[in-house]
């Protein structure tokens, strides 16, 4: 995996990929909050899930809906994505 792939999963730019996705400015969100109050549902939960297996991070609904946050998912993507 190339540092720029890696990249992809570091809390800002999950951050943006995940304003985009709920269509909010990324300053909104902050790395520890939960992001369903942030008006993440399923659909576009699925469809980021979808992003990040293209990008080698394989990872379940399950694995990221029990600790919705930019800081776990940064985390176990980043993992995920390394192995």
């Amino acid at each position: 995996m190339s540092s720029s792939e890696v990249a992809e999963f570091a809390e800002i730019s999950l951050r943006d990929a995940i304003a985009r996705a709920i269509g909010c400015d990324p300053d909104q969100i902050g790395l520890g909050d939960d992001l369903l109050d942030h008006g993440l549902d399923s659909i576009r939960l699925m469809s980021l899930i979808d992003r990040w297996a293209e990008q080698g991070a394989k990872v379940s609904f399950a694995e990221l809906a029990a600790e919705p946050n930019v800081t776990a998912w940064a985390a176990l993507l980043s993992a995920r994505a390394a192995s």
